[in-house]
């Protein structure tokens, strides 16, 4: 995968969910995915999982904006900062990892906080392309 492969599948991920739908989210993964937030306070395996972590069947209104990404094309892996909004709103950053195409690994550590990003990160400016 390169750089902008992996920048694409982030943008198509955050927009199956804010957009509630399931199955294009879940498609996003691998069968064999592991999606944690450390340690074990999230844990879910396989796409039939994360599919259900969407919403499944009736999803609930959601959305994740992006406001950094990263990737080193030589490891298949990066890095996306983002806020998520569901019944509560975090801000966060996640270890992704990728294999042919989806992502195999998803490790995320976030905060729930109801302030807007750039007073959360305490940047006032956002990054340029950010």
């Amino acid at each position: 995968m390169t750089e902008d492969e992996f920048f694409s599948l982030l943008s198509r991920l955050a927009a199956a969910w804010s957009r509630g739908r399931a199955t294009e989210a879940a498609d996003c993964f691998t069968d064999d995915v592991v999606y944690v937030e450390p340690p074990d306070r999230q844990r879910y395996v396989g796409r039939a999982e994360i599919y259900e972590l969407s919403g499944g069947d009736d999803p609930p209104p959601m959305t994740m904006t992006v406001h950094q990404l990263a990737f080193n094309a030589a490891r298949q892996a990066g890095f996306v900062e983002y806020t998520f909004r569901g019944r509560r709103q975090y801000h966060g950053i996640a270890f992704v990892a990728v294999r042919d195409g989806r992502i195999r690994r998803w490790r995320e550590y976030h905060y729930a906080d109801e302030r807007d990003w750039a007073t959360f990160a305490g940047e006032p400016q956002p990054y340029p392309g950010g």
